[in-house]
Formats: structure tokens, C-alpha cells, sequence
């Protein structure tokens, strides 16, 4: 499952939609809901990002994503 998880680069200073970033995170896992657990765990033990949200991609939103250009997947 491909999730895409909003965040900010830090969480010292007061999230800003603005300063929002994107990252793509393949994730092993049966349902929605442990994936998304799943990537927060990741997020939180790899990064010092703010997660503000996380999205699971269906196919469609996928290969639009994957169209834009802008889609590439996180190691972590």
C-alpha cells in the first residue's frame, strides 16, 4: 500500500500550510488503518517531521500522482 504523508519539517514552530511537504512511504500491511499506524510509527522513529496526515493512494490518485511528476517513494 503507497501512503502519502503530509508533514513539516519540524515540530518547533507552529505548522504553516505553506511550508507543508509531501513524501511517498510503501507500507506492508492488511488494512488501511495498521498502515496508517504503521507510518506514523516510521515517520516517528526516523524523522523529526511533524506528520499531519497521512493518506493511503488508491490506483487512480496513484497514477495521477505518478503522472505529475512529483512522485517518488521514501527510504527510511
Amino acid at each position: 500500500m503507497i501512503y502519502k504523508v503530509f508533514y513539516q519539517e519540524t515540530k518547533e514552530r507552529n505548522p504553516r500550510r505553506e511550508n507543508t511537504k509531501v513524501l511517498y512511504l510503501d507500507i506492508d500491511a492488511e488494512t488501511e488503518s495498521e498502515g496508517r499506524i504503521k507510518t506514523r510509527q516510521l515517520m516517528e522513529e526516523k524523522t523529526p517531521y511533524n506528520v499531519e496526515f497521512i493518506e493511503l493512494l488508491s490506483d487512480k490518485h496513484l497514477d495521477y500522482e505518478k503522472e505529475t511528476g512529483v512522485f517518488e517513494l521514501a527510504e527510511l
